[in-house]
């Protein structure tokens, strides 16, 4: 069965569980699996070795992973108002598939969890789509029609679900960022499907 690899790198939790709430949305789409894959940290002197399975958690992703994905999201706690550099790192190492096309046509989405309402959501979000712009995807955000980012008082942005952790990073999943969440899931499933289909029929 097609998958959409939910690719995230996650310190607090937080991200993980958005993670989590974008697979939901996903496996609602029948005909649709998600793929739950994770990156290691990094060190800050020297590339750091780790096990090859994490202790805890979704595994470690390859190459393959995404080359055989029907749809990817990425999702990245907020650094700066940047991706982690743990997962700037992962995808620093997919010239690969950049240079054989692989992920051409398939569509993405991102989605972050900061500290701070203003802590750079949307700047963390877009920096995530430039890569995959690259890589010749095909974005997917969350349209008005979504009422939540109309109603929301915590995280929530038309590029992305978002989600406020607050300063210590305690805060759970309200329910708009959670149904922001899944509705990203649900809304990739489904173009992964109807490109797979319009390929098909060609």
């Amino acid at each position: 069965m097609p998958y959409v690899l939910i690719l995230y790198y996650s310190r607090y939790g937080a991200t993980a569980e958005m993670a989590r709430q974008v697979a939901r949305g996903i496996e609602e789409v029948s005909g649709m699996e998600a793929r739950l894959r994770t990156v290691p940290a990094v060190s800050t002197v020297c590339e750091a070795l780790e096990d090859s399975i994490p202790e805890a958690g979704a595994p470690y992703a390859e190459l393959d992973d995404l080359r055989n994905c029907a749809g990817l999201v990425l999702g990245s706690p907020t650094r700066y108002g940047n991706m982690a550099a743990s997962m700037k790192y992962f995808l620093d190492g997919t010239s690969p598939l950049w240079m054989a096309g692989e992920l051409i046509g398939k569509p993405a989405g991102v989605f972050t969890s900061t500290a701070s309402l203003h802590g750079g959501q949307e700047t963390t979000l877009l920096s995530m789509m430039l890569p995959l712009l690259h890589q010749g995807m095909i974005l997917v955000g969350l349209p008005y029609s979504e009422t939540d980012l109309l109603r929301t008082r915590s995280g929530g942005t038309p590029y992305g679900p978002s989600h406020l952790a607050g300063t210590e990073n305690k805060l759970p999943l309200t329910d708009e960022e959670t149904r922001l969440c899944r509705a990203l899931g649900k809304r990739l499933a489904r173009t992964a499907l109807a490109l797979d289909r319009a390929d098909r029929s060609r």
